[in-house]
């Protein structure tokens, strides 16, 4: 039986619990989740609004970033989604668990998780500050 659970890039809004319920399983003993939210800051400067593009290729990509984790690490449960398209601040713009038999092993890959996806993920940032200015970024 496969450790992945779920692979998503969505324009949905993305539930934290329901990802943690996703990886739930008798055989896990910890499990470690990540959410990374849409804040109403970067880099000192006020954030207005946010949108993310991916490019098509992105949920196939993040779907062998989950198996490149599941391979590397003692993984039993594995589950990302990313979201795109208009975000509002507090949104959850990444979601990510891991379920493992002992909790350092959930810990190092749900942080390699996300790590590689910010990395690998082919997404791309369009912020809009509160000054009218906006800028793209390469990332996750």
């Amino acid at each position: 039986m496969s450790a992945i659970r779920s692979v998503e890039v969505t324009e949905r809004p993305l539930d934290l619990d329901a990802m943690h319920r996703l990886v739930s399983d008798d055989r896990v003993g910890a499990i470690v989740s990540f959410s990374g939210n849409v804040r109403n800051h970067d880099h000192g400067r006020a954030v207005a609004s946010l949108h993310y593009e991916g490019h098509p290729s992105a949920a196939d990509v993040l779907r062998e970033v989950a198996e490149d984790i599941a391979a590397r690490f003692e993984v039993l449960t594995l589950a990302v989604a990313h979201r795109v398209g208009p975000l509002g601040i507090g949104d959850a713009a990444l979601v990510a668990a891991v379920g493992t038999a002992h909790r350092g092993e959930a810990f190092k890959a749900c942080e390699a998780l996300v790590d590689l996806t910010k990395e690998r993920l082919p997404v791309w940032k369009h912020q809009v500050f509160e000054d009218g200015t906006d800028e793209w970024v390469n990332c996750a």
